[in-house]
């Protein structure tokens, strides 16, 4: 029986709904990274989030948020999607774990349309791709669905027919502004550059918050070397930019951050370390 991992913001419960956790090569994950600056953060990423000399330890989970008599599932994970995965119905069985059906999802939230945010939007049913959550609206930005539906080259997007698209056609998405309000204690934060239309989660419950980043932030240490850039960033400035912004803002506030690929325990504070720089406390 898998532990999964809670916490309450005022009146709201969010819980990870785990897919898989697996160590890449640093370089695989931030070609922009330096092996020796890496060694320089190891005393707080060790063990959490590193395994090894230079593996980063990378988790792919949706985050279900409770609030206002609503349940939120904020991105589903790879799914069945990509190779390996064929068969993969591992976050499902996990979603139920959890105490919770497909059927009992009310909103669907993905932060951006890549691949690993959006695999379980769907489920294949006598040879086509049907929403897994049919009472749920599914929430996309409008400028992150814009950008995909036009792109000739979908990149990180690949499953959007089969993904994104079917809950389309299906009247099921409601298309959104970047800082819209799910409800009155959850509401989005524009996160843009990792890719246009990207944003984050904002949950503000009886004067507790806590943020849930998605790829605006990959690994832990960006939050010290927000220059380290991963394959997906799209605009590379912008991503740069944004951390830099939401680092600034939120560092030594007591505001949760809940990594979307952050490995357990997957929350934590941003801190300012005197004149040494940023890191990030568990």
């Amino acid at each position: 029986m898998i532990e999964l991992l809670q916490w309450r913001i005022g009146d709201t419960r969010i819980t990870c709904i785990p897919e898989s956790c697996q160590s890449y090569p640093l370089k695989n994950i931030i070609p922009d990274a330096n092996a020796d600056r890496l060694e320089v953060h190891r005393s707080w990423l060790a063990p959490h989030f590193l395994e090894g000399q230079d593996g980063l330890l990378i988790s792919v989970h949706g985050l279900l948020v409770e609030s206002r008599g609503k349940r939120i599932l904020v991105d589903t994970c790879i799914g069945p999607h990509m190779p390996g995965h064929e068969n993969s119905i591992v976050f499902l069985k996990n979603l139920e774990a959890a105490g919770f059906s497909p059927g009992d999802i009310d909103v669907v939230m993905c932060t951006h349309l890549h691949f690993d945010h959006v695999g379980w939007n769907t489920t294949l049913i006598d040879g086509q791709w049907v929403p897994t959550f049919p009472n749920a609206r599914y929430l996309y930005a409008r400028r992150e669905w814009d950008h995909w539906n036009n792109a000739r080259d979908k990149g990180f997007a690949m499953t959007f027919a089969e993904c994104v698209s079917p809950v389309m056609e299906a009247g099921l998405v409601d298309l959104i502004d970047m800082d819209h309000a799910i409800t009155e204690e959850v509401r989005l934060l524009p996160t843009p550059g990792h890719t246009p239309g990207h944003v984050s989660v904002l949950i503000d419950s009886r004067g507790e918050q806590a943020i849930i980043t998605g790829d605006m932030v990959f690994h832990p240490v960006q939050w010290a070397e927000v220059n380290w850039l991963t394959g997906g960033d799209g605009d590379r400035d912008q991503a740069v930019e944004t951390r830099c912004r939401i680092r600034d803002r939120y560092a030594d506030t007591g505001v949760l951050i809940i990594g979307t690929h952050f490995a357990s325990p997957t929350a934590g504070y941003i801190s300012k370390n005197g004149d040494e720089g940023y890191w990030f406390k568990v």
